[in-house]
Parts: C-alpha cells; sequence; structure tokens
C-alpha cells in the first residue's frame, strides 16, 4: 500500500513526536573485544579472524581491558553512574554475518547508567537522557552483491566478511526524548552530532560514519497532541550520516502521520533507510527481549570496575566539547547563534581549520555555512564530502580579500575545485578568472552609462539609489569580473 506522506510541520500541528536514538560506536582498541585479532579498517575480507571471534568450538573468550575502560570513559562524560559489579550476557539470534548465532552483549546489568547529553538547537536547550551505554561484539558484515542497491533484494548472491566481528562495540540508548515539537528532526541531528563530538575528543573511537565506525538506529513514534501513552515506534537501522539522521526522522514523522490521519495503524517493525530517496522501507517485525532469551555469558567471568580505577579515568577527561566551542568562539568573535549554526550545519571544526590555514574567521565562516552547506545540499552530499579542501577554501578567501578574485568569481572558482578542475590557481588560470582591470572597467562604465541614459541623467542629478542598474550591466559586460565598489567609484565620477 502506497500512503501519501504528509508535511513534516503540517503533522507536528496535530501530534507530538517522541524520539529514541541508540547509538553504536566502534571502540578505537587495537585488538578486538575478546580475541588479539586485528581490527584495523580496510582488510582483506575473513583475513582478520580466529576461532575465538568465529565461535569455533573450544575457543574460549579474553575480555579487553583498554575497551572496559573506553566504556567507562564514555560513561563518564556521558554523567552516567558507573557500574560497581556487572556482567556480560548471551543475546540469542539468528543473522548470516553474526558467526555465533548469539552476541556477547550486555542486558540488565549494563557497565554504564543514568546519564545525560545537553544538546541546543534555536537557541533552545534540550536534555537528552541516556538510559544506558553498554559493552558488546561488533557482528560481521554481509555483501549483497548483482543487485542496483547493494540490499539483498535484487541481489544474485551474497558474501559475509567477518574481519568486524568480535569488534569492541559500544551502544548508547537514550531515554523517549519528548517535548521537541516541530525541532525533533534538529535535536536528534544535534544530538548525535554532540555525541560524536564528545567521543572524538575522548579518542575512543574515530566515529568515522561513514565506515560505520558510528552508526545511528533512529527510533521515532507519535502520540495525538495532549496525549500521554507513546504511540507505536519503528526503528530505522544504521543510519550513518548526520543528515541521514534528520532526513530518517522527518520522514518517518511524515510516513507516520499520514498513516494515522488515514486510521491506519503503525507497524513496530525495523526500517532501512534509503540514502539515495531520503525514505524509509519495511525491514523485520521488530523484537522483544524476551525474544532474545539473554542468559549470563558462561564463559566470561563478571566486571567489577574499582573505584580507583574509575576515578583515576575521570580525572583524564578532556574538557567538553561545549567549554572548547565556547572559547574558540570567543577567540574568533563568533556568537552563540553562530556557534550554534556552524555546529548544527556540521563545519565547526572546518571553519577552524580553514582559519588556521590563514582565512580570517568571518571569511572562514562565511564560505562554509553561507555558501558551502549550500552547495552540498543541492548536490545530496554531507558538506565535509565536498571534493574542496580548507586549504583551498582559505587560498580562495586570500584571493578575494587581495582584489584579484570577486566575490562571484570567487565562488565560480570554488564551483570549478568542486567539479574536479584541479586546484585553486590552475582554475583561474585555465578559466581566465580575474578581476576586470582599470582601462577594462571604464569602458564597460561607459558603455553602460551611455546605453541607459535616462538612469545616467538621475545619477548626475545627484540619485544615488540609481546607481544600482549600472553596476549590474557592469557586472554582467565583465563576467562578473568588476570589483563592484570601484565600479560604483567610477559610474558616479564619469556620470557627472
Amino acid at each position: 500500500m502506497t500512503t501519501t506522506l504528509g508535511a513534516y510541520d503540517d503533522v507536528l500541528d496535530r501530534y507530538a513526536p517522541v524520539l529514541g536514538l541508540e547509538t553504536h560506536v566502534e571502540l578505537g582498541t587495537a585488538t578486538k573485544l575478546f580475541c588479539g585479532c586485528s581490527t584495523a579498517f580496510g582488510a582483506p575480507p575473513n583475513t582478520q579472524v580466529c576461532p575465538t571471534c568465529l565461535g569455533l568450538p573450544g575457543s574460549l573468550p579474553v575480555t579487553n581491558e583498554a575497551a572496559i575502560e573506553f566504556t567507562v570513559k564514555i560513561g563518564l562524560a556521558l554523567h552516567c553512574e558507573i557500574a560497581t559489579w556487572c556482567r556480560f550476557a548471551r543475546k540469542n539470534y539468528f543473522y548470516p554475518d553474526m558467526p555465533k548465532d548469539y552476541q556477547v552483549s550486555q542486558y540488565d546489568e549494563p557497565l554504564c547508567t543514568d546519564g545525560y547529553l545537553d544538546v541546543v538547537v534555536g537557541g533552545e536547550a534540550f536534555r537528552v537522557e541516556i538510559e544506558r551505554v553498554h559493552l558488546e561484539e561488533d557482528t560481521g558484515k554481509s555483501l549483497h552483491v548483482g543487485g542496483a542497491t547493494g540490499r539483498i533484494h535484487g541481489a544474485t548472491h551474497s558474501l559475509v566478511d567477518y574481519n568486524r566481528a568480535g569488534i569492541p562495540l559500544v551502544e548508547i540508548v537514550t531515554r523517549p526524548v519528548q517535548g521537541t515539537g516541530h525541532k525533533a528532526a534538529e535535536v536528534a541531528r544535534a544530538y548525535v552530532t554532540e555525541l560524536r563530538d564528545v567521543l572524538r575528543d575522548l579518542g575512543v573511537s574515530d566515529v568515522r560514519m561513514e565506515q560505520g565506525s558510528l552508526r545511528c538506529d533512529v527510533n521515532l513514534s507519535l502520540m495525538p497532541a495532549g496525549a500521554t501513552q507513546l504511540g507505536t515506534r519503528t526503528e530505522t537501522k544504521n543510519v550513518n550520516s548526520l543528515r541521514s539522521v534528520e532526513r530518517a526522522v522527518r520522514h518517518e514523522v511524515e510516513r507516520q502521520g499520514a498513516r494515522l490521519d488515514a486510521g491506519e495503524r503503525v507497524v513496530q517493525e525495523t526500517r532501512h533507510f534509503h540514502e539515495d530517496s531520503g525514505t524509509t522501507s519495511p525491514g523485520r517485525s521488530k523484537e522483544e527481549a524476551q525474544d532474545y532469551r539473554y542468559f549470563p555469558e558462561p564463559d566470561l567471568v563478571p566486571l567489577a570496575p574499582a573505584r580507583e580505577l574509575v576515578e583515576g579515568l575521570r580525572a583524564t577527561l578532556p574538557e567538553p566539547p561545549s567549554v572548547r566551542r565556547a572559547a574558540f568562539a570567543e577567540v574568533n568573535g563568533f556568537t552563540a547563534i553562530d556557534l550554534e549554526q556552524m555546529v548544527n550545519a556540521g563545519v565547526l571544526d572546518l571553519v577552524g581549520e580553514t582559519i588556521a590555514a590563514g582565512a580570517s574567521p568571518t571569511k572562514s565562516k562565511g564560505w562554509w555555512l553561507g555558501y558551502l552547506v549550500g552547495r552540498a545540499n543541492e548536490l545530496d552530499v554531507e558538506v565535509s564530502e565536498l571534493a574542496i579542501t580548507v586549504a583551498q577554501v582559505a587560498r580562495i578567501s586570500e584571493l578575494e580579500d587581495s582584489g584579484e578574485l570577486t566575490n562571484k568569481l570567487a565562488r565560480q572558482v570554488a564551483d570549478a575545485v568542486i567539479a574536479g578542475e584541479g586546484d585553486v590557481d590552475a582554475v583561474i588560470e585555465s578559466h581566465g578568472w580575474k578581476v576586470a582591470g582599470e582601462d577594462e572597467l571604464i569602458v564597460a562604465v561607459d558603455a553602460a552609462l551611455a546605453a541607459q541614459p535616462d538612469i545616467a541623467a538621475k545619477i548626475r542629478d545627484g540619485n544615488q539609489g540609481a546607481v544600482g542598474p549600472i553596476v549590474g550591466a557592469v557586472m554582467k559586460a565583465t563576467g562578473g569580473a568588476a570589483d563592484a565598489t570601484r565600479a560604483r567609484e567610477l559610474i558616479l565620477e564619469r556620470a557627472s
């Protein structure tokens, strides 16, 4: 059945959204959680495996101490309580890329509980409460071959790579997030963005969403405005970019709202997110805890982190990203609104790196937030994926500041670099892009004045507001290569 989607804001006028975000983080340990196999990314399939991570008979696991410490650091940074005693459990289910047919995880006794993370959207603060932070082993990876989408539907065959099986994986689970209203999608993105920054600053993961070391399951339900009983939720699995987290929330709001408006029910299920269309599709019905038949892992001893260890790790925590960002904003003259916009657009680090490469803070923010974010949206990619480096942006800014490029030409240069035409100076040379010289500018000004004598007369009579159309004509005649400020000066001089 095809359901016509409702408009996001219209749906949220009638329904209250409830978010739940489950974020999976591959820890940056050198070896796997229960064996000595390497965790290096990109190795040939099935070359980083052993009897333990393959679950072969007779093999026994030994817990990775660094993984425990990394998890405790995450819990501390998220203001969690650290358990004095906890243990692993077996989570039983079948999936082709899970070699044991069970996953060693934590169930009712997680390592970290009851934390929170604050985010700001549109000047409004939201506290996202963390229910648990627990440690488990990652599964392998299925590769579906022969289809157009990389998914099992339409594939001719499937392959399994177990290199990822057994890598330490931390799952960070929020409590239901209510009260976000029309900002639900933005809050979801802001939370994952802030969490990524916390994890990166801790040094516990490279948090590269494009490589799968940070993945997010987006839970969403709707309930009629004013109601108190939660609606039926769906879980969109393995969303792997910040932009896609926001898009997944938006689509599920629209899809669920349309179903509820039509008197249909929302099915509790997992769903797949499609990057190309920004939509979700059904996966499988959602299991409950009893379906996994949890029981304590018999081959591992319980965990009992010593208080001395926990407090020692607490002392090593870096300052929170919010504090670091506030200092960055103060040094560079950014307002709180500037800071929020850069963080939520995912360009703060890019702006900082462009400043370090020599561009002014104002120009760096203007390029990334004012222009390149828009280009990324047009190209349907993350801004960090644009084929332009911070050094190239700083070079374009330098040429613009020196007057060698106008703003229009500078943007054309940036577009050409993004299109793969070459480095900044090579692009300028190949296109012959340069600011019009004084003689060329005088010719263009005189021609524009002669072509519009009525406007020229108004300027001679002191109506400086009439200068605009002449400036526009000069810019058009020079292909945007004129310095608009100098063109205006010449127009006023030569019209008199």
